[in-house]
């Protein structure tokens, strides 16, 4: 007997077979189930229902809207039961009533007070501040009285001084890690003193942040996050940080009329055979400072202490002008004194000797310092080698 589908054998029992219709929708019901759509492609995305919240994202906050919409409206819920794998719709029922016609992107928008930037696709929008920028805003513009800015105020005259005399200089702001407490920076037409900064923390996004006391100049005051201030120095196209005023003649990277070369960081990697070294050898660097040419520096490597007894080969050289060679040379070994190396090398008379000049540090984090050794921000930072990079203190 051959075989027969399933139509036919129900044919052959004289069962008749009623063609299911396929359900059409009205227009209104078609935007609910697009609407609903987009709500579960978010839950599957992220594992979660879309939350209310300023620091949610825009779609987030619409399709949040939009579900509370849903699952107050008995009509809705019927429509989208079979669709509900997720049981998004289920729980206790809203108690506002809203009338059936309200549930359009328009109107949730005009709710959290966003207005599309026209046409039908909702995902357009222009001229819509996110929640950070809003709140970076407001730190800025409110504030309040600093009640002790006596004590500020001694520090903002001398800053001014220090600016006209050529011992401070104003440069363009660049980088987060130059908010720390005790940096100063010109930020809408004002000079900003960070007085205070809080316990670094990883916010919502992922982003380390940090909560900040800046003082003003004009005798107010703000607690604002650190990254709210960044966002205020990078908007604003006069945003200037003020360099140290110890960053003067001992970080000078770049040559002036009448400028000499006097001083060159060098990196140095040894040969030795020792275990430690060996092992590490791409991590063990030698870090100097010398006036003279690197390559007479290293000659005879092999017969000082200083050289593990071994001979070298340079790695790296940075010119720097009109530096203090002692000063610079303390201030390198102390930015990498967690790093450095213990250990004891005999001289050619048996002495033992502990080589003070030798780190276990990358090459990357040595040339991390030396550019902030240029731009005067090294005094903030030491090396941390849990992270194997530079940090702030």
């Amino acid at each position: 007997m051959p075989d027969l589908s399933d139509d036919e054998l129900l044919a052959e029992l004289g069962v008749e077979v009623e063609q299911q219709k396929a359900r059409t929708y009205t227009p209104r019901e078609e935007r609910i189930i697009a609407g609903f759509e987009d709500i579960v492609r978010f839950y599957e995305e992220h594992g979660r229902a879309p939350q209310h919240g300023e620091d949610r994202d825009i779609f987030e906050r619409l399709y949040a809207v939009r579900l509370d919409r849903l699952h107050s409206l008995e009509d809705c819920r019927d429509l989208l039961t079979g669709m509900d794998k997720h049981g998004l719709l289920a729980g206790t029922q809203g108690d506002d009533a809203v009338a059936a016609d309200e549930i359009d992107d328009d109107s949730l928008l005009a709710e959290l007070g966003i207005q599309p930037a026209g046409g039908d696709d909702i995902r357009v929008l222009r001229h819509v501040p996110t929640a950070d920028e809003r709140r970076a805003a407001e730190e800025i513009a409110n504030r309040e009285k600093c009640e002790d800015f006596a004590k500020f105020k001694p520090l903002f005259e001398q800053v001014q001084q220090e600016l006209e005399t050529g011992a401070r200089e104003t440069r363009p702001f660049e980088l987060k890690a130059e908010i720390r407490p005790g940096a100063f920076f010109i930020v809408g037409g004002q000079t900003a003193f960070v007085a205070e900064m809080d316990e670094i923390f990883t916010n919502d996004q992922g982003r380390s942040d940090a909560r900040l006391r800046v003082v003003f100049d004009n005798a107010t005051q703000s607690t604002m996050l650190m990254r709210s201030l960044q966002r205020a120095l990078n908007k604003d196209d006069a945003g200037r940080r003020i360099t140290e005023s110890e960053a003067g003649p001992l970080f000078s990277g770049q040559a002036e009329e009448g400028d000499e070369a006097s001083g060159i960081i060098y990196v140095l990697r040894s040969k030795s055979d020792h275990p430690v070294v060996a092992e590490h050898r791409e991590l063990v660097h030698k870090i100097g400072v010398t006036n003279m040419k690197v390559e007479k520096r290293i000659a005879g490597a092999h017969l000082q202490p200083t050289f593990l007894m071994a001979n070298v080969e340079i790695v790296a050289q940075y010119q720097l002008f009109n530096i203090n060679r002692t000063k610079l040379e303390k201030l390198i070994h102390r930015v990498f004194g967690a790093a450095q190396l213990d250990l004891e090398i005999s001289d050619r008379f048996g002495t033992l000797i502990k080589p003070r000049e030798w780190f276990l540090v990358p090459l990357n984090a040595i040339d991390e310092a030396v550019e902030r050794i240029r731009d005067g921000s090294i005094t903030s930072y030491r090396y941390d080698p849990s992270q194997a990079r530079i940090v702030l203190q």
